[in-house]
Order: C-alpha cells, then structure tokens, then sequence
C-alpha cells in the first residue's frame, strides 16, 4: 500500500483524535516500519489493518465509519494535489464510472506498483450509475467516501447503495442514484 495512504491516514488521526492517540495506536501496532512512512515508499496492508484496528478501539467507532470519515479527508488532498484532474470531468457519474479507465491509469503513472481495487461499471445512465468493487482488502467504505465527496465537490447529490457480494467485502455492489 503506497505510503501516502498512510501519510494523511496518521496526519487525519492526529487531527481528528489527537497526537496521544496517534502515539497509542502505533505503541499498540506490531509496524514492520516503526510507524515511519514517507508518502512515496510502500507498505504492508497489514499495517493499516492494525492502526485502524487500534483506532477503533479506542474511540469505538466502527472500521467503516473509520474508513469513510478517511476517504473524506483523503478526497481533500486529492483536490488540492490533483486538481487538473478532477477539473477533467464535468459530473459526479462521469467521473467515478472513469475510476478505472482513467483515474486509475493516471494513479499508476505516479504509483506504478499500487496495488488498487477494480471498478467494473455495469449500467451508465445520465443519472445513475452500478459498479462492482473488487479488492482483498475490503476498503469498500473508502470507496463510498469518496464517491460522497466526489458529488459534493461537483454540487450534487446521490443516493449510494451499497450490497455485499461477497460477505467479506472484497466484492461490493454500487447502486448510485443522482438525486
């Protein structure tokens, strides 16, 4: 997992909860890295496992709601460090049935061993839009945060469903509605 990933996953904690709640979660992971990441080096899933894990516990707060409070502040740093990018779409649906075709390939120019989920869009229309996640690493509530933030930056709103696949996550089923 690329390093920025946890950059401004410690960077949101530290915020959010706090420089002692920063230092319990790492103290309570067993980090191959120490807890020291640099936003271009790579890492093992497992270790975003842990803090999140940790997080959890301490705030109770669930690992999805986690992960969506997350993708909201990480849609953020992409707006501010991609901003050409989002200015290529001109609609919410537009732009995530692109994930996979567009935004991913312009990922792996800057990252090129992401190891990133799939999106394969199912049904497009102006207003609505189906997809199926698949990763190993059933971060699907990342990707509903982001698809949240994705039709407030271009001031809309939508209806997202999303349906389990596969228990575990690792398959999801996107059910968008533009309100």
């Amino acid at each position: 997992m690329k390093g920025i990933v946890f950059t401004e996953f410690l960077d949101l904690v530290e915020d959010k909860f706090g420089l002692e709640m920063l230092d319990n979660i790492i103290n309570a992971s067993d980090l191959e890295s120490q807890g020291v990441y640099t936003s271009v080096g790579t890492y093992k899933f497992s270790e975003m496992l842990q803090l999140l894990r940790h997080l959890s516990a301490n705030t109770g707060i669930s690992i999805d709601d986690l992960l969506l409070v997350y993708a909201e502040h990480f849609f953020g740093v992409l707006e501010e460090s991609y901003p050409g990018l989002l200015k290529t779409y001109k609609d919410p649906i537009e732009m995530l049935s692109s994930i996979e075709n567009h935004i991913h390939v312009e990922v792996r120019k800057i990252y090129p061993d992401a190891e990133l989920p799939t999106f394969e869009v199912l049904e497009k229309t102006d207003n609505s839009l189906i997809m199926i996640y698949k990763s190993s690493r059933a971060m699907h509530h990342f990707g509903l945060g982001l698809m949240n933030k994705t039709f407030e930056h271009f001031n809309s709103t939508a209806s997202i469903v999303l349906e389990k696949i596969k228990e575990d996550g690792t398959e999801v089923k996107f059910i968008i509605n533009k309100n």
